[in-house]
């Protein structure tokens, strides 16, 4: 197609067309008749005749408005075009600028930059310039040059925001003071609006003292120093404690070059803490420590101060390096301890309260900053061990009686017990030996029972004196903490306050009567009451006397062994007062009816008949020496006793009609 083309205009080149088609050049002399009609060129593409309508652009006239043009050379407007650029302003996007109101109409405000066209910014960003009236210089952001519509794009908003952020940046790197107002309280401190932008003053950063109550703040307009930033999300940490504290700065060297170890300075509580107090001395904190608010024992310090008291302290000690400084209240006073005086001795009887439990003693105050110490030895006259934890509480009233007292050393201790006399002076006679008294369980151990039996007065009862017939594995299984128990007195060491118990003494011995019921050999019923873990067997013989038999002892004639429960006749195979032990055995007993039938057997005339009338002859002898009585376990030892002494006279009697006899009685 560009082929055709330039073919197309060489041809009207030849024959002096020109492009606008009108068939002759302009100022051509030639005539109507001499032009030469072209010859037709073929083509090769064939257009279709587009078929315009006709409009009133038609018929206007567009050579009209060039009638006043005029043409200048190139360097000529080249000049003139340099000279117009350099009255504009030369702008780039994103660039802050300033602007002058050159009208405002509605809602809309125009502003001329001296730029080749003017900027339209909404009404709404100028509510905070109050009057806002025409010539008035305004910074304003440049978004863009010109936008699709080929407009200039300004915002005031924007360029608020970036003159906002520009002096928080400021602030941080060079320390520049910036202004802002609290909008609202938020968790933790509070929101101030800084030039447009929101950043965050921390509870801690208000001010020097703590602040509780943030609403106070709200609304406020105060002055402020950046401490943090964030670049990435446009967000800063103000603080107003940084102003206060750079204000203080000076005071405080000031203050502590002038400080002396016992100066006496007024201060005011600026806050209170579990150790102590911090004091504001007028510009410079000092710690007044809790043991150097009060010569008397202070258990918090919010019980002798209150928030923003003013009172005198003294200067105990400073560092001006780490700007520290010690204080104390109580050494404006003189100690306690210097003025005691002849008001307290040795043997007088005071009163005070328990202001510290420790486990070896209770300290008790009898005045403010002096204290004594009631040791858990001075607590009672009795041996038994006192737990100071448990005797003494917090607070609690006492009356004692000073055994010690050394001013120089400032110390004292005190005694409980010795309030009363010592009951173990007369112990001989309150307790005399063998004499029966009832006591109190005091406590439990594995090896006896301790009981007492008056205020300071107790002994020990061991677990092989509670009973005479049984043997117990705990004390437990027999009494209680805080039963009532008889007991006898059957030792006696006052100089260690000792006192040796027993509680079967206050029984008789029942062994010496044992030894003529159950003589080795003899044969008695007996119920197996438990087990052990060799597999032996502790049974229960008449009167409620425990025997122990071994498990090879405890065989039954059917080949099992014996369970508990189970009643069997045994044979009495050992019997030892001393140890007071009895050992039975059931095998015994089946082999003694074995061979006593042999022994009937080998004296017949060995008949079946006979066999049998032997077999249970013997058995019914051996079960007739088998003792059957029921009688309680130790309210009939006296009777029997009597009963052993009467038939020591009389003659022996067949040991079947002996059996029979002590079962009838």
């Amino acid at each position: 197609m560009l082929e055709e083309k330039d073919e197309i205009q060489d041809m009207d080149e030849k024959t002096g067309l020109s492009e606008e088609g009108t068939g002759l050049s302009l100022g051509s002399d030639v005539s109507d008749e001499e032009i030469i009609e072209p010859e037709p060129i073929p083509l090769e593409l064939v257009l279709e005749p587009v078929i315009e309508e006709s409009s009133a652009h038609d018929d206007f006239n567009w050579s009209a408005g060039n009638r006043n043009t005029r043409y200048y050379a190139p360097d000529e407007k080249s000049s003139l075009l340099s000279k117009y650029s350099s009255t504009l302003t030369t702008l780039g996007d994103h660039e802050i600028i300033k602007g002058r109101v050159s009208s405002v109409h509605g809602n809309d405000v125009v502003l001329d930059i001296n730029f080749k066209s003017d900027g339209l910014i909404p009404y709404d960003e100028f509510k905070d310039m109050g009057d806002l009236k025409v010539g008035d210089l305004v910074d304003v952001y440049v978004e863009t040059q010109e936008n699709a519509k080929g407009q200039l794009v300004l915002s005031r908003k924007k360029a608020k925001l970036f003159k906002a952020w520009e002096a928080l940046v400021d602030s941080f790197t060079n320390g520049t003071i910036i202004k802002g107002t609290v909008i609202s309280k938020t968790k933790g401190g509070l929101i101030v609006d800084a030039n447009g932008l929101e950043t965050f003053l921390p509870g801690s950063q208000i001010d020097i003292k703590p602040i509780t109550d943030y609403d106070q703040y709200v609304g406020k307009t105060m002055e402020f120093k950046v401490v943090k930033i964030n670049e990435t999300i446009k967000n800063a940490v103000i603080s107003h404690k940084a102003l206060i504290e750079s204000d203080l700065a000076e005071q405080r060297d000031a203050i502590i070059s002038g400080l002396e170890k016992g100066q006496v300075l007024e201060g005011q509580v600026k806050n209170i803490t579990d150790f102590g107090a911090f004091m504001d001395l007028g510009g410079v904190d000092g710690l007044l420590y809790i043991t150097d608010i009060s010569w008397g024992r202070v258990n918090h310090p919010n019980e002798v101060l209150s928030m923003n008291q003013k009172l005198n302290v003294v200067v105990l000690d400073f560092d001006e390096n780490k700007k520290r400084i010690s204080l104390g209240l109580k050494q404006l006073q003189p100690h306690p301890w210097d003025v005691l005086g002849e008001n307290v001795k040795e043997g007088d009887v005071v009163k005070g309260k328990i202001v510290n439990i420790e486990d070896y003693g209770a300290f008790l105050e009898i005045n403010p900053g002096i204290e004594g110490l009631i040791h858990v030895s001075e607590v009672s006259w009795s041996n038994q061990p006192v737990n100071a934890r448990e005797f003494f509480q917090m607070g609690q009233e006492f009356e004692a009686k000073v055994v010690t007292l050394d001013k120089d050393e400032r110390k004292m201790s005190l005694s409980l017990k010795q309030l009363s006399q010592d009951p173990w002076s007369k112990i001989e006679e309150l307790y005399s030996l063998n004499s029966r008294h009832t006591g109190t369980v005091k406590n439990l151990t594995p090896y006896g029972v301790f009981v007492e039996l008056a205020d300071g007065i107790g002994g020990m009862i061991h677990i092989s004196d509670l009973s005479w017939t049984k043997r117990f594995s705990h004390p437990s299984e027999f009494v209680n903490i805080g039963d009532k128990i008889d007991i006898a007195v059957i030792d006696i060491d006052k100089e260690n306050r000792k006192l040796s118990l027993g509680h079967k003494q206050v029984e008789e011995n029942p062994w010496d009567t044992f030894e003529n019921v159950f003589p080795v050999g003899s044969y008695h019923e007996a119920t197996v009451i438990r087990k052990d873990d060799k597999g032996g067997a502790i049974v229960q013989l008449p009167y409620g006397l425990e025997a122990y038999a071994p498990q090879k002892q405890i065989k039954k004639d059917n080949g099992s062994y014996a369970e508990v429960e189970n009643v069997l006749t045994f044979k009495v195979i050992e019997f030892n007062r001393d140890d007071k032990r009895i050992l039975v055995s059931h095998t015994r007993y089946l082999e003694d009816i074995k061979k006593e039938a042999n022994k009937s057997v080998k004296s017949s005339d060995n008949t079946e008949e006979t066999e049998k009338k032997m077999a249970s002859k013997a058995a019914k002898t051996l079960n007739t020496k088998a003792e059957r009585t029921t009688l309680g376990e130790l309210a009939g030892f006296t009777a029997l006793q009597e009963q052993l002494k009467n038939n020591a006279g009389a003659s022996d009697t067949s040991e079947s009609s002996g059996s029979k006899e002590t079962e009838e009685k």
